[in-house]
């Protein structure tokens, strides 16, 4: 039986309808598709470690993307403003598919990673980003992003300290981070709050 929103011998449905009213077609996105209500909506409603976290509350994306951007803050203090905005997005594409944890990441393969980075370009072309980031910049990134996972891990993810750092390796060169949840409308507005900011400094830097 045909699904009710595909007709039969039609190729399954590919977008999804977001609260703006805007459909992002996932294999195709377009930059005209994204807005960033839409994103902090989505990320403040993912949980990290798929919910597998202390405390009453999940840690969602948005407050760990906010994290992320002040620790890349720290390791390179004075970066451009547009460097910083990319890793306030950088989990952008999880607002659409999920946080999916790495070891499953690995087993689907070649066709999640197309879909992810087919979603993070269109994002860094709908705020006046590269599409595709510099080598150094993504490395940076990666490593705060690293970081924000291990202190997570140790904090709230029932980590110990010694299998964290095998796996995400002792931040080095970084402030500790306290890892607290927040509810859900707080982390969205922490989210919209900090790209606004960094969204009108990158404009200005622009015009």
């Amino acid at each position: 039986m045909a699904k009710l929103d595909q007709k039969k011998g039609e190729a399954p449905r590919a977008w999804q309808r977001m609260l703006s009213g805007r459909r992002l077609n996932i294999l195709d996105p377009s930059p005209l598709d994204i807005e960033i209500e839409d994103i902090a909506h989505g990320l403040a409603r993912v949980a990290r470690w798929n919910g597998q976290t202390l405390g009453t509350l999940p840690f969602n994306v948005a407050h760990h993307s906010v994290i992320v951007e002040d620790i890349c803050t720290q390791l390179k203090p004075g970066w451009p403003v547009k460097w910083r905005l990319a890793a306030l997005l950088h989990d952008a594409p999880e607002y659409v598919i999920g946080d999916v944890i790495s070891p499953f990441k690995a087993a689907l393969g070649a066709k999640y990673k197309q879909v992810e980075i087919g979603l993070e370009r269109a994002v860094h072309v709908r705020f006046g980003l590269p599409a595709d980031l510099p080598e150094a910049i993504e490395k940076t990134i990666k490593r705060a992003d690293r970081a924000c996972a291990f202190f997570e891990a140790c904090q709230i993810a029932g980590f110990e300290d010694a299998e964290a750092r095998k796996i995400f390796s002792a931040p080095r060169g970084i402030a500790p981070v306290e890892i607290k949840a927040l509810d859900t409308q707080a982390s969205q507005a922490l989210y919209l709050e900090r790209f606004e900011k960094l969204y009108r400094e990158h404009a200005k830097a622009l015009s």
